[in-house]
């Protein structure tokens, strides 16, 4: 029987054997009041590595920016970020119901915007104006490709945010594959930025959770905020192994480096598809965007294509986005572009 290949999202690795032997023969204790060993070890490992003074766990990412928003901020207050980002699209409008704030939104054609374009977004001082109070960046961008950031335009950035005295979160989710990309390490990027989030779900492989790192003192207030949203959880040391299993992967890197060459490699072989193209400048780490022509008819290939168990992710008016993780092997590239050639055809 053919197995299911699951392009829609990073986040269904399975655990690998080493994960589950060492999760569950790790010691439980109420990480609510910092007794669990293996949560404590994990976040001491996340802060080190990203070069913060500290971090938390946290159940999801949209959990971690939400508790950087309100750790960060006052209600009220703007916050300037990229049009198309995850916290601004995709987070069910959290940081406007939750944390009272306004958007400023900058459009940007890859995701990053220019120095000098937030330098442009930031409000002056005025009665009427609501206060500029932080900066959000995200990378890898995920509505773009999962294309990265460069760490140049990190550098400048960081000079108009000390500037004007505004902090910046980063959302880096898949900031590994990011890294990987620009051939650094997660230092390379975090060191310009005050708070970022990080997935262990996602390529890393963690079953669960992700990371917020940051000063002491910010870390401190996100705890509060933790609490307040209900990520406040109790006898978390199987999940926390399995972050740290992810984490000191010896192969994490060159793993991650896996994946990022088979999306190039399914781009180039959907890209050879009459009806189907792809930006393959733009495929660089472990996402590919794929946009149909307008004679196919993208709800009939996506329900053939289900038949032939494979899932893949609608995007937009006309395109399907593709993930690529661990579980997808070489031979469900070939089998996937099989059946894509003959879904496009009927």
């Amino acid at each position: 029987m053919q197995k299911l290949i699951d392009f829609r999202t990073d986040t269904n690795i399975s655990p690998s054997i080493e994960m589950m032997e060492v999760a569950f023969k790790s010691p439980l204790g109420d990480a609510v009041y910092n007794l669990d060993p293996k949560t404590l070890e994990l976040e001491e490992y996340a802060a080190k590595i990203l070069g913060k003074e500290s971090a938390i766990f946290l159940p999801s990412g949209v959990m971690g920016n939400l508790v950087a928003l309100l750790s960060h901020t006052q209600r009220g207050e703007e916050v300037i970020l990229e049009e198309n980002s995850h916290i601004c699209t995709s987070e069910t409008g959290g940081a406007a119901a939750v944390a009272g704030l306004m958007l400023k939104t900058i459009r940007s054609q890859d995701g990053a915007p220019k120095a000098q374009e937030i330098e442009s977004a930031i409000r002056p001082y005025d009665q009427h104006y609501p206060k500029t109070s932080l900066i959000c960046l995200e990378n890898t961008h995920y509505r773009y490709g999962g294309i990265v950031v460069p760490i140049e335009r990190f550098k400048e950035i960081r000079e108009i945010s000390e500037k004007y005295h505004l902090p910046i979160h980063l959302d880096g989710a898949r900031l590994f594959n990011a890294a990987v990309y620009s051939d650094v390490t997660v230092k390379a990027f975090s060191q310009y930025v005050d708070s970022v989030m990080f997935s262990l779900s996602k390529g890393l492989g963690a079953p669960v959770g992700s990371m917020l790192c940051g000063s002491r003192d910010f870390i401190l207030k996100a705890i509060r905020f933790r609490k307040m949203l209900g990520g406040g959880m109790r006898k978390i040391g199987w999940l926390s192994a399995c972050g740290l299993v992810a984490l000191k992967d010896p192969n994490l890197y060159s793993r991650l480096l896996i994946d990022h060459q088979k999306a190039k490699r399914l781009a180039k072989e959907i890209n050879e598809i009459s009806g189907i193209n792809v930006d393959l400048l733009a495929v660089q780490t472990n996402m590919v965007l794929a946009y149909l022509g307008k004679e196919v008819n993208r709800l009939s290939l996506l329900k053939f294509l289900e038949k032939e168990n494979i899932l893949i992710a609608p995007l937009g008016k006309n395109g399907l986005r593709f993930y690529i993780s661990s579980d997808i092997e070489d031979t469900d590239i070939i089998y996937t572009i099989e059946k894509l050639k003959k879904g496009i055809s009927i």
